[in-house]
């Protein structure tokens, strides 16, 4: 089948985070020999679709996605849930992130099983959820442990995000920065605006550091990773009157950080600081940064396989946000991301290049006839 017509048929599904609405149905069909999994939790629906050619001490290689997507948003040109083409492109939410790459591994799976020859050591799955988008508590990580009880977790596995940035083929994740939240609290006290003597505003305390926080480099990075950076996304006091001084002052920011920087490094930057500054501190790891080797079989066959379709050579590295990956890195697993360009994730009028689709599909065909050919001589 061709992956247009898949990518068409799940943006059909309003699958706003988390619902499913039947879409793991229709994916079900399009792999009839592939035995389901289904491990639903807390309203979070995922599947895990795994098919095991006989042989003994299979390799195990999963395609890993989610069926979720955020909100749609004002102002669209062509019904969200419509999947029109016009153009050459194919216009829905979710269409590039990531319903395409879902539509191109599934049409990748389709034509490469049947030409496996039975007994053969490999296994071969898909890992669903619908909470990507969303706290991601009970979706990837928690289908995960459940397939660790099982003894089903695979060996490697790629994770089909919009990665590319200028054309198909351009960027491969081989991992991702860390990301950790923190709220200050600045303390003063308050008082009438015309008796400053009365009165220590939290925002004068602070005025003079801030420079040194707000945008703050924590380290310098190096050939794998961005330099950990400290963002302030917020500030806002407890006073709502424009003749009083405020209590406090809180601050929001968030740093993505590279393994050269961890949470007590942060803790400690900011308690030299705010070394006179009367303030509280939450932090809160919300994930770890992590690292695939450039040398393993899944990055020398992706590379191989994007190379030869392709005719690019990718750019191998951990830029952009958080996402699934590192749930499978935590259990073990070798992972990587690749995709899409994802120039319109999110957007109104998301889309993506029926063009760069087809591409995707054939890079996920030979990624699989790789793995095949070099990962059974392992």
């Amino acid at each position: 089948m061709n992956p247009t017509k898949i990518a068409q048929k799940l943006i059909s599904y309003k699958t706003i985070t988390p619902k499913e609405e039947g879409i793991y149905e229709y994916i079900q069909s399009l792999l009839p020999d592939f035995t389901p999994l289904r491990a639903d939790k807390n309203g979070v629906k995922n599947l895990f679709l795994t098919k095991d050619f006989g042989g003994e001490n299979p390799l195990h290689f999963c395609f890993v996605g989610h069926v979720d997507v955020v909100p749609v948003g004002q102002g669209w040109r062509f019904a969200p849930f419509g999947g029109e083409i016009v153009e050459g492109c194919l216009y829905g939410r979710g269409a590039q992130d990531m319903k395409g790459g879902v539509a191109a591994f599934v049409c990748a799976l389709q034509e490469f099983c049947p030409k496996v020859a039975p007994n053969t050591p490999l296994k071969l799955s898909v890992l669903l959820t619908s909470d990507e988008e969303g706290p991601a508590e009970f979706g990837t990580k928690y289908m995960l442990e459940v397939l660790q009880e099982k003894k089903l977790l695979p060996h490697f596995a790629l994770v089909a995000e919009p990665t590319c940035v200028k054309h198909l083929g351009d960027s491969v994740k081989i991992g991702r920065r860390g990301s950790i939240a923190g709220k200050l609290t600045i303390y003063g006290v308050p008082g009438h605006v015309a008796y400053p003597k009365t009165c220590l505003n939290p925002i004068d305390v602070v005025a003079d550091k801030l420079n040194l926080v707000a945008g703050a480099f924590l380290d310098k990075g190096d050939t794998n990773f961005e330099p950990s950076r400290l963002v302030i996304t917020s500030m806002k006091t407890d006073s709502s009157a424009e003749n009083v001084t405020p209590k406090t002052l809180d601050i929001a920011f968030n740093v993505r950080n590279s393994p050269a920087t961890t949470l007590k490094d942060l803790e400690n930057f900011l308690e030299i600081v705010l070394a006179k500054v009367p303030y509280d501190l939450n932090l809160k790891q919300n994930s770890m940064p992590f690292l695939s080797s450039k040398d393993s079989l899944l990055v020398g066959c992706l590379e191989q396989a994007i190379s030869e379709v392709l005719n690019t050579t990718p750019t191998l590295n951990t830029n952009g946000g958080t996402s699934d990956a590192r749930f499978l890195h935590a259990f073990g697993v070798e992972v990587v991301e690749f995709g899409l360009t994802n120039e319109h994730i999110h957007a109104i009028d998301e889309r993506l290049e029926i063009k760069q689709l087809e591409g995707l599909s054939l890079v996920f065909l030979r990624l699989l006839e790789l793995i095949a050919q070099r990962g059974l001589k392992v």
